[in-house]
């Protein structure tokens, strides 16, 4: 594995930028990899603060954010916005732009275009991607094109209609060894990094073992390089599935409605806004005011 050093962070911010090579170096020392989604700036720049590994603007977006029922309806344009957010918002991290349904299976050219416009118009330092062997031809062509790639195998969402819904992978003898095999392929193809998703514990930590690449667990036990969740199943902001891989540190959605609604009770009880909350006009500046207008100034004993 390669031990070459990135270079210095041109921020401000005193902790070196996580790199590829940072990566590696942590798997390389067993040290394990946190990472978690974003898609938008305040909650990049909280993440950036707690010191995650990486921040994936997941395709996750489109069930949690935009309320679509899975991930195959979120587009190019949409990721990249919600890419250029959280590039706004976090320096430190590295940061994976998740390439959404259709921007690399259908040609291996358009897949190199789609994922440099990550890096070229959102501020991305590198890209995801699902699939195991099929998608090794457009893994190598995007890593010749100077662009980390990390792959994505077991549980993979934009293929749902094809693994018949949400469904823990990898249960048979036949079907491990193929996520062997797929994890294998794409590590020769070129990935950094490589994503399990709902693969059992003990065969996550095989093909862990077996590769020289971070492997990054989401439902996949404690015998991954790292963890990944979705940040809004990790605050409680996401309640129409939960899986259960999913250890919920908040429930900032309940929070929320509790505020929302003592905010409408204030409104209509008239307490609010206070007047904490408002802003006053000088008197003098008032009087001037309704005296432009051609407006009679209010009668006062001092202008008796």
């Amino acid at each position: 594995m390669s031990t070459r050093l990135a270079g210095s962070d041109a921020s401000s911010d005193p902790r070196p930028k996580v790199t590829v090579a940072a990566f590696r170096d942590k798997r390389r020392r067993g040290e394990p990899i946190a990472v978690l989604t974003a898609y938008d700036y305040p909650t990049a720049h909280a993440l950036d603060a707690a010191g995650v590994d990486a921040i994936l603007v997941g395709d996750s977006l489109a069930m949690v954010v935009l309320g679509h029922p899975d991930t195959l309806s979120v587009t190019m344009n949409e990721m990249l916005h919600h890419a250029r957010a959280v590039s706004r918002g976090a320096t430190t991290p590295l940061l994976i732009g998740d390439m959404p349904f259709m921007s690399y299976q259908a040609d291996v050219a358009e897949a190199v275009r789609n994922a440099g416009r990550f890096l070229q118009e959102a501020g991305m330092n590198a890209v995801k991607l699902e699939g195991g062997r099929s998608v090794a031809p457009a893994v190598k062509a995007i890593v010749q094109a100077g662009i980390p790639v990390q792959g994505h195998l077991g549980l993979t969402p934009q293929s749902l209609n094809q693994l018949g819904g949400w469904r823990v992978q990898g249960r048979t003898a036949e079907a491990a060894r193929a996520l062997l095999e797929d994890a294998l392929t794409l590590e020769d193809s070129g990935c950094f990094s490589i994503v399990l998703e709902s693969v059992p514990a003990r065969l996550a930590a095989y093909i862990t073992e077996r590769l020289e690449v971070p492997t990054i667990g989401i439902g996949a036990g404690p015998g991954t390089s790292g963890q990944v969740l979705v940040t809004h199943d990790l605050l409680g902001l996401y309640d129409r599935f939960t899986p259960r891989f999913a250890k919920r540190y908040a429930d900032l959605g309940q929070a929320m409605a509790t505020a929302f609604a003592a905010f409408r009770a204030d409104v209509v009880a008239g307490l609010f806004p206070g007047p904490e909350h408002a802003y006053n006009l000088p008197t003098e500046e008032w009087e001037a005011f309704l005296a432009s207008l051609g407006e009679e100034l209010p009668v006062t004993a001092a202008s008796r």
